[in-house]
């Protein structure tokens, strides 16, 4: 109450010195403005029509695009972004500040017939961020590219422009057009674009509630775009609050255990759709030893199956597997046999980074029949993203196919132990996001020293112009005005704005001697820069725009 109390006599305060001191300046007051409401929130990015028809991976040729609303879009976005802010006056450019946003779509959204046209290879993510970073309204760039998810998060000057120009990059990346990839792509923004990479980490957005292995694979972002240009201080800094937010989560609400990933998902589907239920009598095949492949291995091994062949690249990963894992036959094969290893297995699991299918209709109609235990009908087990086994061998009577799609089936009655838990990851991860944006995004110092500068853009032009007024009057009587006599007058004006500044800098700044939480300080950060909108200082965001007009001009 009296730290209300106190907010509320400030106010007053600032009002009553607007007509005392700053009467010539009341235009300046007059001009303030809400923030721009922002549309969707958390709750729509799941309500996104799905059914998208596309052409099946086995095809060779690419569908190019001519849809003219996503021509209309390019046109749009080449305008000159420092043209639309000095056009845009008092609208979104002066009242918007840079925003973290993310833009993508995941399993909630899209099929994995378009998710594997956007999946990205790591190796490419570095040169992502430095385009993504060469676009106008973009400043900062990380890609988070999974079986599940692809998601760009950005840190955009304007974040209406930045979604569209992110959108765009996205439908030239992977051939989809604009019109046809926005029906699936969700955005986020400020918090809930922070909350929601938490809850990633955290496992929260897993197709497998708790799975470890999203874990991972963000910290392998922040790992790869370390040091990559256009990967600034908000993005690592970010990443990394989303790692130890997804530890903490794991450790204190113990969300992971029982749980089941990716790859014991997998194992399990394999387990269903099996007329025996006995792996040991199960010719297995793996493709691909890397993360993944080593933990269908090993959840093989779990469920009872003591012998398998794994084709992959080269043999050393397959010897660093057989070292971790006793008592198990596993068999080593290049790549140039994995058609004569697939015709002698009856299961297949494949989980190579391949961006082309490794198997087609004509590859599996020439494979031997497959054993009893699957009834004739090998099995493809394909969690890899994009796929391994093409589309069109669907259509194929000797072979049944699934992708990670399909595992939802697996996990579905695993999932209302987790949901308890998940519960209780809430509450951390909206504290630790809330926090974040108080710290990081929001910046308590930063806004304090956004409202020193414009109070103090206010007191110099009054007090020249009450010193011109001071010489105007001494003149006359054939005097200078004296040193001390300016002096006093400069320090009246500056002790008069630091005792007003003095109420409002200490709800800004966390004391934890008066019990104001994270949310509250947050709040009092909103209300100074509504109150004297400074969400945005024009001139830098200008300059800013400025220089990437230059740049993309060289």
């Amino acid at each position: 109450m009296a730290a209300a109390s106190g907010f509320s006599t400030y106010v007053a305060g600032v009002k009553s010195m607007e007509s005392l001191v700053f009467k010539t300046h009341s235009s300046v007051f007059s001009q303030f403005r809400p923030p721009i409401a922002f549309g969707g929130g958390r709750n729509n990015q799941r309500n996104v029509k799905i059914g998208v028809s596309l052409i099946p991976r086995c095809n060779a040729a690419s569908a190019e695009s001519s849809d003219p609303e996503n021509k209309n879009d390019v046109r749009a976005a080449s305008e000159s972004g420092l043209e639309m802010l000095q056009n845009s006056g008092g609208g979104r450019y002066s009242k918007e500040n840079s925003s973290i946003v993310v833009v993508g779509l995941s399993f909630h959204t899209a099929p994995v017939e378009m998710r594997e046209n956007l999946a990205m290879p790591e190796a490419e993510w570095p040169r992502a961020v430095g385009e993504l970073c060469g676009l106008h309204h973009i400043e900062e760039a990380a890609v988070l590219s999974t079986c599940n998810r692809m998601e760009i998060y950005v840190v955009a000057l304007s974040w209406h422009r930045g979604v569209r120009e992110v959108t765009e990059w996205m439908a030239k990346a992977s051939g989809i057009p604009a019109s046809e990839l926005r029906q699936h792509l969700f955005v986020l923004r400020r918090k809930d674009a922070i909350q929601h990479l938490f809850e990633v980490s955290a496992g929260l957005d897993s197709l497998v509630l708790g799975e470890g292995q999203i874990q991972s694979q963000v910290k392998q972002v922040e790992k790869v775009c370390q040091g990559v240009p256009g990967f600034g201080r908000n993005m690592g800094d970010l990443f990394r609050c989303a790692i130890k937010v997804g530890k903490r989560v794991r450790t204190e609400t113990n969300i992971a255990s029982g749980s089941v990933s990716v790859s014991s998902a997998a194992v399990e589907l394999a387990l269903m759709k099996l007329r025996a239920s006995s792996l040991p009598t199960t010719r297995v095949l793996v493709i691909g030893a890397g993360n993944m492949g080593k933990l269908v291995i090993k959840h093989l091994v779990s469920k009872g199956c003591t012998h398998m062949v794994v084709v992959n690249r080269s043999e050393e990963r397959v010897a660093l597997i057989r070292e971790e894992i006793d008592n198990v036959d596993i068999i080593y094969k290049p790549l140039t046999e994995m058609f004569t290893c697939a015709s002698e297995a009856d299961v297949i699991f494949t989980c190579t980074a391949s961006e082309t299918p490794l198997f087609k209709k004509e590859h599996v109609e020439g494979l031997s029949p497959a054993g009893p235990d699957v009834g004739g009908s090998r099995l493809f087990i394909d969690i890899s993203v994009p796929r391994n086994v093409g589309s069109c061998v669907l259509e194929l009577d000797n072979a049944k196919v699934y992708n990670v799609d399909d595992l939802k089936e697996v996990v579905a009655a695993n999932k209302e132990d987790r949901r308890r838990k998940a519960m209780e990851a809430q509450v951390i991860i909206s504290k630790e996001s809330s926090e974040f944006e108080a710290t990081r995004y929001l910046e308590p110092v930063e806004t304090v020293k956004k409202l020193r500068a414009h109070v103090e853009r206010i007191r110099v032009p009054e007090l020249e112009k009450c010193l011109s007024e001071i010489e105007k009057c001494l003149a006359k009587m054939g005097h200078d005005v004296p040193e001390k006599i300016r002096r006093a007058v400069e320090n009246l004006s500056c002790g008069m704005m630091n005792k007003i500044l003095h109420c409002p800098v200490k709800h800004l700044r966390k004391d934890e001697s008066d019990g104001r939480t994270h949310d509250e300080i947050l709040e009092n950060i909103r209300v100074i820069n509504r109150m004297f909108s400074l969400e945005t200082d024009t001139s830098i965001l200008e300059q800013k725009i400025r220089a990437k007009k230059k740049k993309s001009q060289k």
